[in-house]
């Protein structure tokens, strides 16, 4: 139970001057104790503890500052303002605390994720990988950078891939000294060896950590090297992660392979995803190791996930999802379940992009306008089914613009709000690209 404040006790922000009501206690941890208030909506406040103000005497200008730029993106649980005690408002220096959103119940912890406590779907791991790229990025793009980006920061919703990101205060100017250097097994191997301070460059190694872990449910560098250390102490933490780092995938070095007692998992999971993922991991967790200029950026992740969550599709037999590699056909043409060979499956080839068609699928401004890059807000396309015969689907034009369609030597045009069946080798022209149905796994 919390020990900072007491259900009841009276709060004000101090810069907007709204009272808040203690509710409950949330949760704790090394700074100070999280709890839920009533002002004039919900929100949450962190309350620090004593000590740990004494010891971080930076803290309240840091929080000044992210107030005063602003969160960076709707999924940052950010400071909105500094907290304090009602009945003891000149002692600001010695108590007090910050006012963030609230986190809504549906947002489980990536730590229960690690756990197997949520059992997401692939095309929401995916979701959530590209949300955590876009906001590291529009936090990077303010000249911030995040310091300890780590299990215990990031929660999502299992159904939507929505995420949140907290703990906020450890974020600072970029290259700007702080007391937290980061969290274990986290850390980019240079912070590790203490030749470096945390920066957007470490950022990105401790993205592309989390985004290995969300993918493929292991460490990077926990293989056999890490199954032969009796006492796994401080000495061989430096060694593993620091001194003599080694992708479990290396392609040139295989000294630090899964264990296959330990580590089945991504044993499992490393050969179901596409080659051009597991290209992005190479790099990061080999060049990426040594030379922090190497690492993949923010903007190669988003264009990656979005790809892959586009080359999604589901079993006919089993309704298992699969990837499919456009780049290996052969090698994603049997369902990795129930082992059954996979059915034809259309899908729309636009430019570069090439789009697997399911019942749930739906097209954004992005898939149709190579200027638009990364625009989700509404969808512009969806897949309905006939009305007659559900083994028939077509896209359903939700924009403003209307469509040119040729199919079967026939042209023709689709209005807003109407759709046509898709048939291999039909054309459409979305406005400023034209989009071909294609077949894959053809029988």
């Amino acid at each position: 139970m919390g020990q900072l404040l007491k259900p009841g006790q009276k709060l004000l922000m101090n810069n907007s001057r709204i009272a808040c009501t203690v509710e409950e206690f949330i949760g704790g941890g090394g700074q100070g104790e999280v709890y839920k208030v009533i002002g004039d909506q919900n929100y949450a406040v962190k309350w620090y503890f004593p000590e740990y103000l004494r010891e971080d005497t930076d803290l309240k200008r840091r929080i000044e500052t992210l107030i005063n730029y602003g969160a960076p993106d709707e999924n940052f649980l950010w400071p909105l303002d500094l907290m304090i005690s009602a009945e003891e408002q000149e002692e600001t220096e010695k108590s007090f605390g910050y006012v963030m959103l609230l986190r809504q119940q549906r947002f489980k912890s990536f730590k229960d994720f690690i756990n197997v406590k949520v059992h997401p779907k692939f095309r929401t791991l995916a979701s959530i990988g590209y949300e955590l790229a876009r906001s590291f990025l529009d936090l990077h793009a303010k000249g911030l950078s995040y310091k300890d980006i780590n299990f215990g920061n990031v929660f999502f919703d299992p159904d939507t891939g929505e995420i949140r990101i907290c703990d906020n205060d450890n974020v600072d100017e970029d290259k700007a000294p702080g007391t937290i250097i980061g969290t274990p097994k986290f850390m980019a191997p240079e912070i590790v060896r203490g030749e470096a301070g945390p920066s957007s460059y470490t950022d990105l190694y401790s993205l592309a950590v989390l985004l290995f872990y969300l993918l493929m449910a292991n460490h990077p560098l926990e293989g056999n090297l890490d199954s032969k250390i009796q006492c796994f102490d401080l000495e061989e933490q430096q060694k593993l992660y620091g001194e003599h780092p080694v992708f479990i995938y290396d392609p040139e070095d295989d000294s630090n392979r899964p264990d296959p007692e330990r580590h089945k998992n991504v044993i499992r999971l490393w050969d179901f995803y596409p080659r051009f993922i597991r290209k992005l991991f190479e790099q990061a967790f080999t060049t990426g190791l040594t030379n922090p200029e190497s690492r993949i950026r923010e903007s190669e992740w988003k264009n990656a996930l979005i790809r892959l969550k586009d080359s999604i599709h589901y079993c006919s037999n089993c309704s298992e999802e699969i990837i499919h590699d456009f780049e290996n056909s052969d090698e994603t043409s049997v369902c990795w379940f129930c082992k059954k060979p996979l059915a034809s499956q259309m899908y729309l080839e636009i430019g570069s992009q090439k789009i697997i068609i399911n019942h749930d699928t739906e097209l954004f401004l992005h898939h149709v306008d190579k200027d638009q890059q990364f625009e989700f807000s509404e969808p512009i396309a969806k897949v309905v089914r006939h009305p007659n015969d559900p083994s028939r689907s077509g896209f359903r034009n939700l924009s403003d613009s209307e469509w040119k369609v040729a199919a079967s030597g026939k042209e023709f045009t689709i209005e807003k709000g109407r759709a046509t069946v898709l048939v291999p080798d039909m054309e459409i022209n979305f406005g400023k690209q034209t989009g071909t149905i294609k077949v894959l796994n053809k029988e």
